[in-house]
């Protein structure tokens, strides 16, 4: 590949456990169907050390950045948004890891705002204010490192009991546009990270993304070079058509799952960018938990002329 080249890494759906123990009144709310959820089917195959074993991997092959597309906490009380906090700061600084939000930290109403307050730094864009502005809109924000442009969304709102979809406004989708044809006249490689898979049909009609219509005419009258993106647990690659060709919009299962689930075991994208505006070149290789939820291993490799 040419030089210079960025690494860029992905991780999803960290679902931080275990669960805390919650008062009646936590519990009292939409949080007791994921309680009982996370009792009956999550505990038993999302585990802490499968997540440590990818990052000892992720660090281990130096990547410049690490990005996170959401749902890094179960039922979003105050104590696991908090751990989450301290999670982040040992993942690593705020300068080299980006994160977005997914529906379980916005799981009930006000959660949302007490995770962005809490992970301000690692949600913050390069122009935004130091302080979290509770008044102002933070998505989409804009990071460029090196000559990679991350373009953060959100599709976190509270829900109802039973629902985990998300929802892309059309402020955003304006807001999104301008980022990217700056991003783009700058000369930079652009990916935007987004929780809920922007493509119809990729997920049950409860966990759908409202807007992928929106979604999908950022990215064609803005131009993207990748999308990457979380919540179905899944590895998968769709495309959506750019400005100039089709942007591959690329899942990962959940950085927690062991092996012996039903859903693929924990898994993370390493992307490669090298080249330049016209002729980028993305090498995209995933490493997954091995068989024996000991180690982690290659899956594959896929190298695109974007």
């Amino acid at each position: 590949m040419s030089h210079p080249m960025f690494k860029l890494a992905h991780i999803s759906d960290i679902h931080l456990g275990p669960l805390p123990r919650l008062s009646i009144r936590e519990l009292a709310s939409k949080r007791i169907t994921g309680f009982v959820n996370w009792h009956r089917n999550r505990r038993k195959h999302l585990f802490g050390g499968t997540l440590d074993l990818l990052l000892d991997d992720i660090k281990a092959k130096q990547v410049d950045h690490l990005a996170v597309t959401g749902d890094l906490v179960n039922l979003a009380s105050g104590i696991e948004i908090q751990t989450a906090a301290a999670w982040l700061k040992t993942v690593g600084d705020p300068l080299d890891t980006s994160v977005v939000p997914g529906n379980h930290d916005a799981y009930v109403p006000g959660s949302y705002e007490k995770a962005m307050r809490a992970w301000y730094p690692y949600v913050r864009g390069d122009r935004a204010p130091a302080e979290w502005p509770q008044d102002q809109h933070i998505f989409p924000y804009l990071r460029v490192r090196d000559q990679v442009a991350l373009i953060g969304c959100s599709t976190a709102f509270a829900t109802p009991p039973f629902a985990a979809s998300g929802f892309y406004s059309a402020r955003q989708a304006r807001e999104t546009v301008n980022l990217l044809r700056a991003a783009g006249d700058a000369g930079l490689f652009r990916v935007v990270m987004i929780h809920h898979p922007p493509i119809r049909g990729a997920t049950s009609f409860y966990k759908r993304m409202i807007g992928i219509r929106r979604f999908a005419a950022a990215i064609s009258t803005g131009g993207a070079e990748l999308v990457l993106h979380g919540h179905t647990h899944l590895n998968t690659v769709h495309w959506l058509r750019g400005h100039t060709g089709p942007v591959p919009v690329v899942g990962i299962a959940s950085a927690s799952q062991g092996a012996g689930g039903l859903k693929p075991r924990a898994a993370y994208n390493l992307f490669t960018i090298a080249g330049r505006p016209g002729a980028w070149e993305l090498k995209a290789e995933r490493y997954s938990l091995d068989a024996r939820g000991e180690g982690v291993e290659a899956e594959g490799v896929d190298i695109l002329a974007l």
